[in-house]
């Protein structure tokens, strides 16, 4: 049996999308959009004004990313509920969701009623993650790379995918509100942990793992 009532915060930074799955949420009894948001600033601010109790979120948004959004979140509200709902079919995109608080996460390419089934089952406090991506998960435990991914925090995460996209110290630093020199201090934190000792090393990395793949597929 579903739950009633449920507020949904939608975060995605094309207008269209988010009406698409807000007609497609609200045609449900019981699920009600109740905010919507662009970036990862708007979300935070949003969350806190209206409290909804479940967050459709998108991991690529401009500036800091979705999954630091989520970190957020969590750090305001550590009972946020926060559904990733993203094109990308990715293991190490959802590992890191997960860590940074996430209570599910879906593609994009899944069946509409799988994205409302995901939204109740995390209103009621279970785990939602569609089996294309726990299949990818499964075979991501084979990989070197991946595991080494793992070591990285949802913060130098977001960092990392900021640099392969060839974001400048003090772009990165504007995106976080930290200083250039902090930026930096992750940038060499990021590169030990992933055993790089050059920035041609580390998108060698990316295009092994594919995240320079998924920053390419996110400007379309």
């Amino acid at each position: 049996m579903r739950p009633r009532n449920i507020s949904v915060m939608l975060v995605d930074d094309h207008a269209v999308v988010r009406e698409g799955y807000h007609r497609l949420l609200e045609k449900h009894e019981g699920i009600t959009v109740v905010a919507e948001a662009a970036d990862a600033a708007g979300a935070y601010q949003a969350y806190k004004s209206n409290n909804p109790d479940v967050v459709v979120m998108d991991v690529s948004l401009p500036g800091r990313g979705g999954i630091d959004a989520i970190r957020q979140i969590r750090q305001w509200d550590p009972n946020a509920r926060l559904l990733v709902f993203t094109m990308h079919l990715s293991a190490t995109f959802a590992l890191q969701a997960f860590r940074a608080g996430a209570k599910g996460f879906v593609t994009k390419s899944s069946p509409p009623e799988l994205l409302v089934s995901a939204v109740c089952d995390v209103a009621a406090g279970r785990v939602a993650i569609c089996p294309e991506v726990s299949e990818a998960i499964a075979r991501s435990r084979l990989q070197e790379d991946a595991s080494v991914i793992d070591t990285l925090s949802p913060r130098e995460f977001e960092v990392l995918r900021m640099l392969l996209d060839g974001r400048t110290a003090e772009e990165i630093a504007a995106a976080f509100n930290l200083s250039p020199k902090t930026v930096s201090n992750y940038h060499y934190a990021i590169k030990s942990k992933l055993g790089v000792s050059s920035d041609v090393e580390l998108v060698l990395f990316g295009l092994r793992s594919g995240l320079v793949t998924l920053v390419e597929e996110r400007k379309h």
